[in-house]
C-alpha cells in the first residue's frame, strides 16, 4: 500500500485553522482575565505565550492539532509511519517551522515524501489518512 502525503495546500489550510483557533483561544483567555481585578502583566504574557508555544508541540505528541484532524493529516516519525513523534521531536519541529515560516515549505516538492525543512530537521513526515 502506497502512503499518501498531503499537498502543500492541505498543510497550509491546516496551519490556518490552527492559527484561527489560537486567536480565538487568546480572545477567550483575555475575556476571562478581564473578570479579575489587577491581573499582573506577567500572568497575561505567560498565558498567551504558553498557549502559542505549547499548542502545536503538545497536540503533535498526543496525535494531531485541530487543523490536522479536520484536514485528515497526521505527523508521524519518518522512520516508522505508524508512530507519532515524541515531545522532543515536536519541540524541535515547531520552532524551526515558526522561525523559517514559508521558507520551510520550499523542500516539499523536492522529495517524494513531501517533507518540509522542519520535517527534515525533526525526523518527521506528514501523512494523509
Amino acid at each position: 500500500m502506497e502512503e499518501k502525503y498531503p499537498q502543500l495546500t492541505e498543510r497550509v489550510q491546516s496551519t490556518f485553522i490552527d492559527t484561527i483557533l489560537i486567536i480565538i483561544l487568546m480572545f477567550a483567555f483575555a475575556s476571562i482575565l478581564e473578570k479579575f481585578d489587577n491581573v499582573p502583566d506577567w500572568v497575561r504574557v505567560i498565558m498567551f505565550a504558553g498557549l502559542f508555544i505549547a499548542y502545536e508541540p503538545l497536540c503533535m505528541t498526543f496525535g494531531f492539532t485541530l487543523g490536522n484532524y479536520l484536514k485528515g493529516i497526521r505527523v508521524r516519525k519518518n522512520t516508522d509511519l505508524t508512530k507519532r513523534i515524541n515531545i522532543f521531536q515536536a519541540i524541535i519541529r515547531y520552532p524551526v517551522k515558526v522561525l523559517l515560516g514559508w521558507i520551510s515549505f520550499l523542500t516539499i516538492s523536492s522529495n517524494t515524501r513531501r517533507r518540509a525543512i522542519h520535517d527534515l530537521v525533526s525526523g518527521s513526515v506528514m501523512i494523509k489518512l
